[in-house]
């Protein structure tokens, strides 16, 4: 004991202090510290070796070794009270390092100093360290392999793997829900679907439709406008316009449009526009109308009345004609149907025992009309074939009256005037 204070004594006086390899003199303790040159020293160990301090040295040892610690050895403590510190005792616990007067955790992780593989994350532990694999990873053997979530069955659709994650897809038509796995459906109207006119969502797409007149064209967006004209010549009875989306009938001069697609005459007479003079008088026919003298009575006849015109039997000249001659006008469309009944003539005056027969006397130089007798006092004024406007016929039907009992003979006519519309209405 004597031994050790007189070194202690000396060392404390001396002004030089040495150490043995392996330790430095600390001059707030004055005796000799064990270097750790796991620390001063770069790299102290190489491949997969771990640095483990040691009494006046270190140990290169693999990473998964252990050291237990011994008090340092007393020869190299100088004789004297015991250290106040545990530094006497050498290094710290595996997984931790010295500072100061205790011992610290080592970061394994930051310090590059574990031994997880590439694909592995390194956690920090409170003196050590463990390998783990990132999210969406799992561990195979001593790698982590990404696990396919789309075996899952998490997407409502279409479920597309990524590495350590994935991701779902919605079919054309649906989009991602806040959820990131269900699928809801787009409503393209209201996001600029390409329809011309109109448009209406359904479950995952959209239908494109048109306005009346129009016709969805091929691409299944633009709308095309239908000529109606083009379909039937029945679609107006005169013409057809077609227009954006419509049509509409045109009727020709002298007619108008009744309802939309039909032709009525219109009577100039009634409405005042025709342009007859003073002293005749406006007969309306299918397209136009036609002015008339007051008095067409031609010698030897004699007026009598509004178109009656008389023979007066004192003339010598009026034996071998007609009585009277009544003035009347009809209108008739073209291409009308045969045969057909036109006009029927009626006596106005029967006398008893008296026989009457009826002829067309003038005007049917064609043979295009004749007279079917219903009785003693009526006939019927037959169109026999088709006719087409415009045309005017002037024909001169006859009632001829015999009565055998007083041997008396007379006759009376009707002058008719047939004027033929230029169209089938």
């Amino acid at each position: 004991a004597g031994t050790c204070f007189l070194l202690h004594a000396f060392l404390a006086s001396s002004t030089h202090t040495e150490c043995t390899d392996g330790y430095e003199w600390d001059v707030q303790s004055q005796h000799c510290k064990d270097i750790n040159e796991c620390v001063t020293i770069a790299e102290p160990c190489q491949g997969e070796m771990k640095c483990f301090n040691h009494y006046g040295g270190y140990l290169c040892l693999p990473r998964s070794a252990s050291v237990i610690t011994a008090p340092e050895p007393s020869s190299q403590a100088p004789a004297g009270p015991p250290p106040q510190s545990n530094e006497a005792f050498g290094s710290c616990p595996v997984g931790y390092q010295v500072q100061g007067e205790s011992c610290v955790d080592v970061d394994e992780c930051i310090l590059d100093l574990h031994d997880c593989q590439p694909s592995q994350q390194c956690l920090n532990t409170v003196g050590t360290y463990s390998c783990q694999c990132p999210e969406g990873y799992s561990k195979i053997g001593l790698e982590c392999v990404d696990v396919d979530e789309c075996r899952y069955r998490y997407c409502q659709h279409r479920c597309v793997n990524l590495p350590g994650s994935f991701s779902c897809e919605c079919e054309p038509g649906f989009q991602v829900a806040g959820n990131n796995r269900s699928c809801v459906d787009v409503n393209e109207c209201d996001m600029g679907a390409p329809c011309q006119q109109r448009c209406y969502n359904t479950y995952g797409s959209f239908l494109c439709r048109c306005e009346q007149g129009y016709e969805l064209g091929p691409d299944g967006f633009i709308c095309n406008d239908i000529d109606e004209c083009s379909y039937s010549s029945y679609m107006c009875q005169h013409q057809c316009a077609n227009e954006p989306g419509r049509f509409s009938c045109i009727c020709p001069e002298g007619y108008q449009l009744l309802g939309t697609r039909l032709c009525q005459d219109v009577n100039e007479c009634e409405t005042g526009t025709h342009q007859c003079e003073e002293g005749q008088t406006c007969v309306n026919i299918h397209g136009g109308y036609h002015c008339t003298d007051h008095n067409r009575c031609q010698e030897p006849y004699v007026q009598v009345s509004d178109n009656r015109c008389v023979c007066p039997v004192i003339k010598p000249e009026c034996r071998e004609l007609p009585f009277s001659i009544v003035q009347r006008y009809m209108s008739i469309t073209s291409e009308r149907s045969v045969p057909s009944d036109i006009f029927q003539i009626q006596a106005t005056s029967v006398y008893p025992g008296a026989y009457n027969t009826f002829r067309i006397r003038s005007g049917d130089d064609n043979g295009e009309f004749y007279i079917r007798q219903i009785n003693n006092i009526s006939a019927m004024l037959v169109l026999a074939r088709a006719i087409t406007g415009p045309k005017e016929y002037t024909l001169e039907l006859e009632m001829v009256s015999v009565n055998p009992l007083r041997s008396y003979k007379t006759s009376s006519a009707l002058r008719l005037s047939v004027f033929v519309g230029p169209y089938a209405f």
